[in-house]
């Protein structure tokens, strides 16, 4: 990609998208596309056609999307398959009527079936049930990875999916009701060591294993693989790339380092009424690793980073006495 390049990032206003722009500005590129929802309704397929006929992008960041944790998914199951499905539908038919060079979409490590072997590789995907609590937007994801894929070989696209990790950085989501795990503890914990709270709930058994990456290290692999060549003949064959730490860590242990890293000092209880979703999630990273890409940003310091920056952004509330 030239520097000067038009590149369309959906999304941009979100966790992935925000940090796409970062890492696309703090590397020079001056011509970014980053249309507000306001400014743009990707779920209007005649919006996005006039979008990309007006503004002519040559690469394409696929990372806009309704995501949330398993309360939101159990709350909205129609509002995550068709949303999703109407957003990848709308950019990825635009993005082949206007010849974009290349496009990136944005799957992720959830829609991995729910007792998959693990570490899990690219080619476990659709190889067994989906994890119940998320299946509506699991199957709006795979859609998007069959019609990259369903694109390249009908059009003669370039349109690579890849699988993130869960994620967790700057401009993510803290609402207890819709956010994911890792936010959520935060949240709960910054707030109960500033209430002097006796415990924090955590949902489930504390048991399942996840793998968490930063956000900044996925938007510098998203780049990275954009800039890679690839052949004619490695589009046809269903590309496909998971982005991760390759480490995974119970919710447990998460929480115990949260706990530390915002300074409470009260108990931890185990919701176990609530459910654990997949009991274990870890990708296979070593597809990217042969290209030279790999994580940098250890969990712990990421943790205090984003614990640091949520404290900055609440100091106003006045500690309990």
């Amino acid at each position: 990609m030239k520097k000067s390049a038009k590149i369309f990032i959906a999304g941009p206003k979100g966790l992935v998208g925000s940090a796409i722009i970062r890492h696309l500005e703090k590397k020079g590129y001056t011509n970014l596309l980053v249309p507000s929802h306001s400014e743009l309704e990707l779920m209007d397929s005649q919006a996005v056609s006039g979008y990309f006929d007006r503004n002519k992008p040559e690469y394409v960041f696929l990372a806009a999307a309704k995501v949330g944790g398993i309360l939101a998914n159990s709350t909205f199951p129609a509002d995550f398959i068709h949303q999703n499905l109407m957003i990848q539908n709308n950019i990825i038919h635009q993005s082949h009527i206007h010849r974009i060079k290349k496009l990136l979409f944005l799957g992720s490590s959830c829609i991995y079936p729910k007792l998959c072997p693990q570490p899990m590789k690219e080619e476990y995907l659709m190889t067994g049930s989906l994890e119940p609590t998320n299946s509506p937007y699991a199957v709006a994801k795979i859609a998007g990875i069959e019609m990259c894929w369903a694109y390249n070989r009908q059009y003669g696209t370039k349109f690579i999916p890849v699988m993130p990790t869960n994620l967790y950085g700057p401009n993510d989501n803290v609402d207890l009701e819709t956010s994911h795990v890792l936010p959520a503890l935060i949240r709960k914990f910054h707030e109960a060591e500033q209430k002097n709270a006796e415990s924090v709930m955590v949902w489930g058994t504390g048991k399942p294993k996840r793998e968490f990456l930063y956000v900044d290290d996925l938007a510098d692999a998203c780049v990275f693989i954009m800039q890679t060549h690839f052949s004619d003949k490695e589009y046809e064959n269903k590309p496909l790339f998971n982005i991760g730490s390759g480490m995974d860590i119970s919710i447990k242990e998460l929480a115990e380092m949260i706990k530390e890293i915002t300074g409470f000092k009260g108990k931890i209880v185990f919701d176990i009424s609530k459910p654990d979703g997949t009991p274990k999630k870890c990708l296979d990273v070593s597809k990217l690793k042969t290209l030279n890409w790999q994580a940098a940003t250890p969990l712990r310091n990421g943790l205090k980073s984003i614990a640091d920056a949520f404290k900055k952004e609440t100091s106003h509330i006045k500690k309990a006495d």
